[in-house]
């Protein structure tokens, strides 16, 4: 069985920093890409930053470039997102979400353009000003 948890979730004030973690369970193949997405109240769901296992190739959204940094430790099967110069607007539930395998003409540069297969519960992360 598939499972993401996330973690690291908290209060922090407007210019700090958090780190998130996905630890991850139950994956049949060692292909697979691992994202971060946030839902703020009254807000669609953005996809944030995603890592590539295959061959740690990165993607990050306009809005978190430069501030957010994805990465991931093979050993402990965890992938994190560290947050930095956090601000209100950086508000919501952030959650890892997991996809097995490429499809069909698959490209990271849009990589929350595929659907994913598993998700996370969520955490929360709350920036006050």
């Amino acid at each position: 069985e598939v499972q993401l948890v996330e973690s690291g979730g908290g209060l922090v004030q407007t210019g700090g920093s958090l780190t998130l973690s996905c630890t991850f369970s139950g994956f049949t193949t060692d292909d697979y890409y691992i994202g971060w997405v946030r839902q703020a109240p009254g807000k669609g769901r953005e996809g944030l930053a995603c890592i590539s296992n295959t061959d740690s190739s990165t993607y990050y959204a306009d809005s978190v470039k430069g501030r957010f940094t994805i990465s991931s430790d093979n050993a402990k099967n965890t992938v994190y997102l560290q947050m930095n110069n956090l601000k209100p607007e950086d508000t919501a539930v952030y959650s890892c979400q997991a996809r097995l395998g490429r499809p069909t003409g698959f490209n990271m540069r849009i990589p929350f353009k595929y659907e994913f297969d598993y998700w996370g519960q969520g955490t929360q992360v709350t920036v006050s000003s």
